[in-house]
């Protein structure tokens, strides 16, 4: 894909970044075995017995968690483990282009508060962001913001807004929340860029065929480009899979990982 047309798109507040785990590997935070792991400790579970296949996805693990305990708890167990300093973000340099960059919106399935700890510290109080979880959030929007920060599964601040158990998922992925709502409408007049996703990620392809639809229903705008996918490789058949989608898809080197995403981020920041 052109550089030169994600840049336009970025200079006319037009790009929306949608941020997944992967954008967060600086802060060294927990990863889903680890996570499950944590769970696993506090039923007193062995944690590869926990983990087996057997027992059910990482979703279903959640979901046992917190009918034999609360999500409360699943919270403060989980909670413990998502601590970074403001050095990680600091030594972040995808972090520091991301604010740089400014865009009107960011949504993200993180839990962390990495992003906002950033505006937080490269902002300098210059940028006013505003992280919107639930309802009630959306209640308290204004047009005083700079940036709108949407934490698609919620985060460890308010317990009903996490999205990790597999009923929660089932709920989101109903599209029927008032941040499935926000979303829509910013598909229509804006191009999403995922980054930090596997695309093995079942949220990600759930999310690819739901703006596939959006697409189709979208008359006369043969040029617009919906979604842009950043990858570190990507087979032959997930690109044909895109981009019957219309996936725009952006490999970056595979090799050193974070070095080439925040690149990447730079590059786009005209």
């Amino acid at each position: 894909m052109d550089i030169k047309l994600v840049q336009q798109l970025a200079k006319e507040r037009k790009l929306i970044p949608f941020i997944g785990a992967g954008f967060s590997s600086p802060l060294k935070l927990p990863n889903w075995n680890e996570l499950m792991g944590i769970l696993a400790e506090d039923l007193g579970w062995d944690a590869e017995v926990f983990i087996q296949s057997g027992n059910g996805d990482f979703l279903q693990l959640a979901e046992y968690y917190v009918r034999v305990k609360s999500i409360g708890e699943l919270r403060h167990s989980i909670t413990k483990k998502f601590h970074f300093n403001e050095n990680d973000i600091l030594n972040s340099l995808s972090h520091k282009y991301l604010v740089e960059l400014a865009p009107r919106t960011i949504y993200t399935t993180n839990y962390d508060e990495g992003i906002e700890t950033a505006f937080k510290i490269f902002g300098k109080g210059k940028i006013k962001y505003k992280v919107v979880r639930n309802i009630t959030d959306f209640k308290e929007t204004t047009d005083d913001f700079n940036t709108f920060i949407y934490k698609f599964h919620g985060d460890f601040v308010n317990d009903e807004s996490i999205v990790l158990t597999e009923s929660s998922y089932f709920e989101r992925m109903a599209f029927e929340d008032p941040l499935d709502i926000r979303l829509r409408s910013d598909i229509l007049n804006n191009t999403l860029l995922f980054l930090g996703y596997s695309l093995r990620d079942i949220n990600m392809r759930f999310i690819f065929y739901k703006l596939a639809k959006i697409q189709k229903e979208i008359k006369g705008r043969t040029s617009y480009t919906s979604a842009i996918m950043v990858t570190f490789s990507i087979s032959d058949v997930q690109r044909t899979i895109l981009e019957n989608w219309g996936i725009e898809i952006i490999e970056l080197d595979p090799i050193n990982k974070t070095e080439s995403l925040a690149n990447f981020l730079k590059s786009i920041n005209i």
